[in-house]
């Protein structure tokens, strides 16, 4: 199949229903997944605080330093949650907080080298808005800041704060946070760095198709020229307990962007399913639609939940909904490396 243009995603999202959009996108992950196995990852987001300057209108997860459930997480309460995700088998913690006005780069590199030092774990961590955050507090560059929490242990960067990469709606429902260009920019310069990513896009039930695939566009262009996300992960708004509110996208309309995901970003191996928000039976017939990784485990997850998305589901559920899905499951780390299959 040749690559699609914009135009030609627009007529697919606008002019197709939803069975043939998810037979192109099922064609196309059988094609770069031959091998019938569906992925996943054993993790914990660990929130180190829910202190944040951006409070983005869609965010239920954020307070203010003087609110009485605000927190900074200490190194106890790291530990132990790390141990839990070891004793799970968990290899990877997404690392992962609000935008703290006094939390600057030496904060993280204690508290990267503090891990470090005591457990054997990959760190999935710090969004670019974070990073930019973290840079500014710093007085440093980009550059300067991703080194060195590099160099004191960070090993990847996930793709939150992406939202949509429409500078217009960023403007509506996260007029404190980077623009479109800047979380291009800080990609760009991780990648090129060595640091492998993920992807995301966060999108509403009142999306246009047009915003959307501007969205999958930017993704699309950037690993053309650096290849350094590992994953896309579309996910949908959550509105309960937010200030943007709204309804909430059904099963329908998440896996038609999901398949649309998968038709046109020709250039990411892996697309994963979403079944924090939409719960594992629809994460389950997103494997149909252009989804080859299950995603993870999450033993602990409060951004979502905040927004009230509760799903929750065991190892065992992740595995028995992939086979009854017709597909081998297996365990892998963060860069897709396979490193347990469950027959």
């Amino acid at each position: 199949m040749n690559r699609i243009t914009k135009n030609d995603a627009e007529y697919l999202f606008k002019n197709s229903d939803l069975l043939e959009l998810g037979e192109i996108a099922n064609t196309i992950r059988q094609k770069k997944h031959g091998n019938n196995i569906v992925t996943f990852v054993v993790d914990r987001n660990i929130n180190y605080t829910n202190i944040c300057s951006c409070k983005c209108k869609f965010c239920a997860f954020y307070r203010s330093p003087e609110d009485t459930d605000a927190y900074i997480i200490d190194f106890d309460m790291l530990s132990n949650k790390i141990r839990e995700v070891i004793s799970l088998g968990g290899t990877q913690i997404l690392l992962q907080g609000g935008l703290h006005p006094k939390l600057d780069v030496e904060y993280f590199e204690d508290m990267l080298r503090y891990i470090k030092a005591n457990f054997e774990i990959w760190i999935h961590g710090f969004s670019p808005p974070e990073i930019d955050h973290i840079a500014q507090l710093s007085n440093l560059t980009v550059k300067e800041t991703l080194l060195r929490l590099i160099e004191a242990g960070l090993d990847s960067i996930p793709g939150g704060g992406a939202e949509l990469l429409v500078n217009s709606e960023r403007m509506q429902v996260s007029p404190n946070k980077i623009n479109s260009e800047k979380w291009i920019s800080i990609m760009k310069q991780a990648h090129e760095i060595g640091l492998k990513t993920t992807a995301t896009m966060m999108f509403k039930k009142w999306d246009t198709p047009e915003n959307i695939i501007e969205h999958l566009s930017k993704i699309r262009e950037l690993q053309d020229i650096t290849k350094g996300f590992t994953a896309f992960i579309p996910w949908p708004y959550q509105p309960s307990n937010t200030q943007l509110g709204g309804d909430e996208v059904t099963a329908v309309e998440y896996l038609k962007v999901l398949a649309l995901s998968r038709i046109f970003l020709d250039n990411i191996n892996n697309i994963q399913v979403s079944w924090v928000t939409q719960g594992p039976k629809i994460g389950q017939a997103g494997l149909f639609f252009g989804g080859n990784d299950f995603g993870s485990l999450m033993i602990e997850e409060n951004v979502v939940a905040a927004c009230g998305a509760i799903y929750s589901i065991s190892k065992e559920e992740i595995i028995n909904n992939i086979r009854i899905a017709g597909y081998v499951a297996a365990q892998r780390n963060m860069e897709y490396e396979i490193i347990r299959i469950f027959d």
